[in-house]
């Protein structure tokens, strides 16, 4: 944990996914199906499935999914889960939202911008791709006493002990550098990532154009009226099973 404040003690919540590698511009689908592992039925919903299905709906051409709706409607109907549309961006009070989902156990889709290394960054949509977090890393003042025990190898560092009643930790306030982290999984690498929430949220907030290399390319993508900014711009998706209150 040197990497980390050692002013906090730090809290991982982690709901674990297999990985999938996505074949073209299929991220979002990818991301979905990697989720759906803590949704559907034990079976599972293949990802050649989850493609037609999107082809049918009229949601993507070729595995590309530029509306946060259209996810959300795919997601209900394949998965048979809930899906909640945020809208606002990631900070704000939706920040509290999506941190009490995550710690709940519960995936959370988002578009955002990929840089090189499949981290956020800040490219106005031209670099437009999906992720899915099914875990947070909080660095809080103090781990609340009931239902958490320190990890043997790496002092400081805590994990809420499965199947026992826990009190919720004090969440970071927003602006609070480096106190919370994502933990992502998204189609270009088999490893988890771990993000800075608020480099997320901004690199969510500016998905505004769609990329000139992709409009010159000569394929066909489905992209919704008012373009990637009314798709993406600022959303995200709350994933939980059917019966759950989250």
């Amino acid at each position: 944990m040197r990497n980390f404040r050692s002013d906090l003690q730090w809290i991982l919540f982690c709901a674990d996914l297999p990985s999938l590698i996505q074949e073209g511009p299929q991220c979002g689908l990818v991301a979905l199906w990697m989720a759906g592992t803590l949704l559907a039925p034990p079976s599972g919903i293949p990802l050649e499935r989850l493609v037609q299905m999107a082809v049918n709906r009229g949601y993507t051409a070729q595995g590309e999914m530029f509306s946060v709706a259209n996810m959300g409607k795919l997601a209900q109907e394949a998965l048979g889960c809930q899906a909640e549309l945020l809208c606002g961006g990631l900070g704000g009070p939706n920040r509290d939202r999506v941190l009490r989902h995550l710690v709940s156990g519960h995936p959370l889709l988002i578009p955002y911008d990929e840089d090189f290394n499949h981290e956020p960054c800040q490219r106005k949509g031209y670099k437009a791709h999906w992720a899915v977090s099914t875990g947070v890393l909080l660095g809080t003042q103090a781990v609340p006493g009931l239902g958490y025990s320190e990890d043997p190898e790496l002092p400081g560092l805590f994990h809420p002990v499965p199947s026992t009643a826990r009190q919720l930790p004090s969440l970071p306030e927003e602006g609070s550098p480096g106190a919370v982290y994502l933990l992502s999984k998204q189609g270009k690498s088999w490893h988890y990532q771990l993000w800075d929430y608020d480099r997320v949220r901004d690199s969510n907030l500016q998905l505004t154009d769609f990329s000139p290399s992709r409009a010159a390319d000569g394929r066909a993508y489905v992209v919704p009226a008012g373009g990637v900014r009314a798709g993406l711009c600022g959303q995200a998706l709350l994933l939980s099973p059917k019966d759950s209150s989250c």
